[in-house]
């Protein structure tokens, strides 16, 4: 099974303008963009915040087969945390507490 890993990290805050000031002024991120969410550019990952409890970071994976990863992983002890086909969406909680967005491409 291959996978990719990308180069954006999604979190949630009760206040993402609050969260994007503090990436901004202390890591120096740029804010880039409003909606769906406030995207902030990094030279080498994309930080993406949307308002709600925090769950953690959310790494993206792609997959060849989202419908399928989710089967296999969910037999294997991972929990979906968010499933919103249409957004698209899908995050799952591994084993080891690690939250990753699947994502359908080429890998």
């Amino acid at each position: 099974m291959a996978n990719s890993f990308g180069a954006d990290i999604l979190i949630q805050a009760p206040d993402p303008k609050k969260a994007a000031a503090f990436y901004v002024s202390e890591l120096g991120f740029e804010i880039t963009g409003e909606t769906p969410m406030l995207s902030l550019h990094g030279e080498n990952i994309n930080l993406f915040i949307e308002q709600g409890p925090p769950l953690g970071p959310v790494l993206e994976v792609t997959v060849r087969d989202v419908e399928e990863a989710k089967q296999r992983l969910v037999k294997n002890g991972c929990e979906i945390v968010k499933d919103e086909p249409d957004f698209p969406r899908c995050y799952v909680k591994d084993p080891f507490g690690l939250i990753y967005n699947l994502l359908g491409g080429t890998v």
